[in-house]
């Protein structure tokens, strides 16, 4: 998204420069943290290169709540809009490239560019089905079962991964992690 729009303002020399300052492009390492829980979102990253979670604290255990790879928007949305404290912290598990937007110039810009509050809205609906079905995952799937659809639909976690994180993504302990892979 972040990619489209860029090459839109571009498009208009004098929207370029008055614009080009509000996206701020990095590398970051892996373990990089680019939000604390606890922190107010002020910032929009949008996936270049690379892989981000998502993840919370509970009782001391770090449990990740989703992944996000190239091409993907990532905040903690609901601090993001609220300017409330954030409930989950977002770091980098693979060395990533990043596009950041803070607040006040993504409102800038979806005020001269009215057509990418579609895809804001775009990134907004596509969290709220992945939260959707997470849910309903966790409430009905077995471990084991929650392990094979993730293979099925998103064999780039399992490939690009680590699996302490998978395994708490999946809500199980790394050990019974290892014991569903090795079921056949």
């Amino acid at each position: 998204m972040v990619d489209i729009l860029i090459e839109k303002i571009k498009k208009d020399p004098g929207n370029w420069l008055k614009f080009e300052g509000l996206f701020t492009e990095r590398k970051i390492t892996s373990r990089t943290i680019l939000l604390y829980e606890g922190e107010v979102a002020r910032q929009v990253h949008f996936i270049r290169q690379g892989c981000l979670r998502m993840w919370f604290n509970k009782d001391g255990k770090d449990i990740t709540f989703q992944f996000f790879f190239e091409g993907q928007g990532v905040a903690s949305i609901d601090s993001f809009l609220s300017k409330q404290p954030s409930l989950y912290t977002i770091e980098a598990i693979e060395p990533s490239t990043i596009i950041s937007i803070n607040r006040a110039d993504l409102i800038l810009l979806q005020q001269e560019y009215p057509e990418m509050q579609d895809g804001f809205q775009q990134i907004l609906f596509e969290r709220f089905r992945n939260y959707a079905q997470l849910f309903l995952s966790r409430i009905k799937d077995t471990p084991q079962e929650r392990y094979h659809e993730l293979i099925s639909d998103h064999p780039e976690i399992i490939k690009r991964v680590p699996q302490h994180y998978i395994a708490s993504y999946l809500g199980i302990t790394p050990i019974s992690l290892s014991r569903i892979r090795n079921r056949k």
